[in-house]
């Protein structure tokens, strides 16, 4: 047992949130580092929610941490004592720990999960220069900052309102990298300049895309769909020989292992996280295929 028996607790906030996979991913980890006093488990919790439940864990010192999924990485951002520099340059906050004082802490771990997630297919010989962002959230913000690490000096934004991108912009100007908005009905003809395309759109949202894909050009193209269930998305299975396919769950298994290390003190192995995460995703398909919960 590596941190005694104290019993520790963390969780996933969110709305709709019934759907995450952090808690197989959480808890896998847990017992692979022998955290036997550990507990994760998955919160509905929405804006008007968020204040409230952030200080009534703060006042409990078995909390040892928040993961934080749509709509708060940006809502929670006010609550805190301080963040890390990734999230003080997007802006975005996935994940809430405290310091002895009991004072919250938010950093940004969404950025590290994509940038892991896509450097796992590239070869020094196709280091990207430009990138395209399908959505223009949270985890848009995101992928725009891990582009920028990837070595893109360009992005393309594909947004459905313009004047609530404004953040991916910022995070433009904050990383060094031009980003360029288009309308998202156009994404599809922004494709071919691409060298990364980075969907965050939920799921569904990029079927238009999919639909509208231009022919495969001669130079390989990586795709991340961050949709992970159902896998493979209308995009994936259209991208074809383009390039390599990202699986979401590689950039959730990423960006899971940089929350446990802050929630824990200790790194798990991905490989672990990702495993956990595959085997829900495939237990809940199948229960999906038999009718039962």
């Amino acid at each position: 047992m590596t941190q005694g028996t104290t019993p520790r607790r963390a969780a996933v906030l969110g709305r709709p949130v019934a759907h995450s996979l952090s808690p197989a991913m959480h808890r896998a980890a847990y017992a692979a580092l022998r955290l036997d006093g550990w507990s994760y488990d998955a919160r509905e919790t929405d804006e008007a929610d968020l204040a409230r439940t952030v200080a009534a864990c703060g006042d409990d010192s078995a909390w040892a941490g928040l993961s934080l999924t749509m709509p708060l990485k940006r809502a929670v951002v006010p609550l805190l004592a301080g963040t890390d520099p990734v999230a003080a340059a997007t802006g975005v906050v996935n994940t809430v720990t405290w310091d002895d004082d009991r004072r919250p802490h938010g950093a940004n771990t969404d950025v590290d999960g994509v940038e892991r997630a896509v450097a796992a297919v590239l070869t020094p010989a196709a280091a990207p220069r430009t990138g395209l962002v399908l959505g223009g959230g949270a985890t848009g913000v995101s992928a725009v900052a891990a582009l920028a690490r990837l070595g893109c000096t360009e992005v393309v934004g594909a947004v459905r309102d313009p004047a609530r991108a404004r953040p991916l912009l910022a995070v433009g100007v904050a990383c060094d990298v031009a980003v360029r908005l288009v309308p998202f009905a156009g994404a599809a003809a922004a494709v071919d300049a691409a060298d990364v395309v980075v969907s965050t759109a939920p799921a569904g949202a990029a079927d238009v895309v999919a639909a509208d894909l231009p022919p495969a050009g001669e130079r390989p193209q990586v795709l991340l769909d961050v949709v992970y269930a159902p896998w493979p998305t209308a995009l994936a299975a259209a991208w074809g020989r383009r390039g390599p396919v990202v699986d979401g769950l590689e950039m959730l298994a990423h960006q899971a292992v940089g929350q446990v290390r802050l929630m824990t003190g200790h790194a798990p192995d991905a490989a672990v996280l990702r495993a956990a995460a595959l085997a829900e995703r495939r237990r809940r398909a199948e229960a999906d295929l038999l009718g039962r919960p």
